[in-house]
């Protein structure tokens, strides 16, 4: 079993200073194989933000796979949003948009989906994708594949379908074809597991998907600060979210979601299906 870490939008410039010690100690008792991070480390792509940012990554243990998000690229200064959209960000987090973390169990393959053309929407590009394939090919079939974006490929129905990447159906069929696992993703402040299936009518595939809410943001768009901790195995996947407890002043665990495997098909199950091996 592999346990991860799934934190995303943690907005610095627009932190909840109150939530970072004990945020940074549950996840260091957590102890985890990979700390993941779904993008928008900042605010507003400032200096300030991103040294802020850089420290809170160095006190958390590793190793870690990050993408950058919508808010990691500079809004207002044009010329630094189009000319150099990410330099600051690989100057002060990684130089690495698209990190890759494989080991005998599972393999997290970072895409960049943020843009400096949207002011907020994701895209992936075919050359993207392609790069994804290549990544995977060949991995061993016990191997569980994860793809963490900013953006996420699926959503609940009363969200928007803009809020999706841009070219996902493309992409999604690559996903099927490399059997990619499982779709991690932040950018909406909001907190979701679930299968692709209803959205993606792909024969005999659907991954699962894990959307983060904020972890750190004082934007929490009516949801409590929150994070995820997944613990996978080849034929199943537990999901423990950790919500802010005001009144406690600690991440608490508010729900376990688990989903199991069939084939290439993920879907939720309870305890009781489990046990009875459906």
């Amino acid at each position: 079993m592999r346990t991860l870490v799934h934190l995303s939008d943690l907005h610095f410039g627009r932190v909840d200073q109150a939530l970072l010690g004990p945020l940074r100690e549950l996840v260091e008792r957590i102890a985890a194989d990979v700390v993941v991070i779904s993008g928008d480390l900042t605010q507003r792509a400032k200096v300030e933000e991103f040294e802020e940012a850089r420290a809170f990554l160095d006190s958390l243990p590793g190793p870690q796979i990050i993408v950058p998000g919508n808010h990691d690229i500079s809004l207002y200064n044009v010329l630094r949003r189009f000319m150099r959209p990410l330099a600051r960000y690989k100057r002060y987090i990684t130089d690495e948009l698209e990190p890759v973390f494989i080991d005998d169990e599972i393999a997290v393959v970072g895409v960049n989906t943020a843009r400096s053309l949207t002011i907020k929407d994701g895209r992936i590009s075919h050359e993207q994708v392609a790069g994804l394939r290549a990544r995977l090919a060949g991995l061993p079939p016990q191997v569980t594949r994860i793809v963490v974006t900013h953006h996420p490929f699926d959503l609940p129905e009363h969200f928007e379908k803009r809020d999706l990447v841009v070219r996902a159906p493309m992409a999604m069929e690559v996903f099927a074809e490399t059997n990619v696992d499982i779709l991690m993703a932040g950018h909406m402040h909001a907190s979701h597991a679930g299968s692709t299936a209803a959205r993606y009518q792909i024969a005999e595939y659907a991954a699962l998907v894990v959307q983060a809410g904020t972890a750190t943001s004082t934007r929490g768009r009516g949801e409590v600060n929150s994070f995820n901790v997944v613990r996978v195995e080849p034929q199943r996947v537990e999901i423990d979210r950790y919500g802010w407890d005001l009144v406690g002043g600690r991440f608490a665990l508010v729900t376990t979601e688990k989903f199991v495997r069939a084939g290439s098909i993920w879907s939720p199950h309870s305890d009781g299906m489990l046990a009875a091996g459906l």
